[in-house]
Parts: structure tokens; C-alpha cells; sequence
């Protein structure tokens, strides 16, 4: 392998695959959508996530607090690990 080849595969090739990743993400997005910046008011309903929509249920939902009668456990275990 000579010097132009090795300058070829360890310095240009690198250097132009930078140059097009970096060309890439410095060109003008043409979507055409509006970006969300800090500030701007949000005009989007709210979308809430749930892996279990099914699950979901009154205990869930505000006033959670008070959907477990008092006195009820409601769990077993903690800090001491018996579960």
C-alpha cells in the first residue's frame, strides 16, 4: 500500500462521510410542519400512554387517593424487602 492510498483510505474517505452526515443535518428541513420551541403555547390536545389500556380503570384516575377505602393494604413489602 502506498502513501496516496493509505491517505486515501484513513484521511479522505473518513473526511467525506463527515462532510455528507454534517451537510445533511445542516440543510433546511422542507416538511413544512411547525417545530414546538420553548414558549410557544401548545396547541395539541393531551395524549396520555398506557402500556395496559385495558388495566386502566376508577383507581387510576383522579382522586385515586380515595378510591381505596381506609384501613385497606394496598401493598406488601417495602424498604425491608418482605414481600
Amino acid at each position: 500500500m502506498n502513501v496516496v492510498e493509505t491517505i486515501l483510505v484513513y484521511a479522505v474517505i473518513p473526511l467525506a462521510i463527515y462532510l455528507v452526515v454534517g451537510a445533511a443535518t445542516l440543510r433546511k428541513k422542507s416538511s413544512g410542519t411547525q417545530r414546538y420551541r420553548p414558549g410557544q403555547p401548545w396547541e395539541y390536545p393531551a395524549m396520555w400512554w398506557t402500556g395496559n389500556p385495558e388495566g386502566v380503570g376508577a383507581a387510576h384516575g383522579a382522586g385515586a387517593e380515595t378510591a381505596v377505602p381506609a384501613g385497606t393494604a394496598t401493598a406488601a413489602g417495602g424498604a425491608r424487602g418482605k414481600w
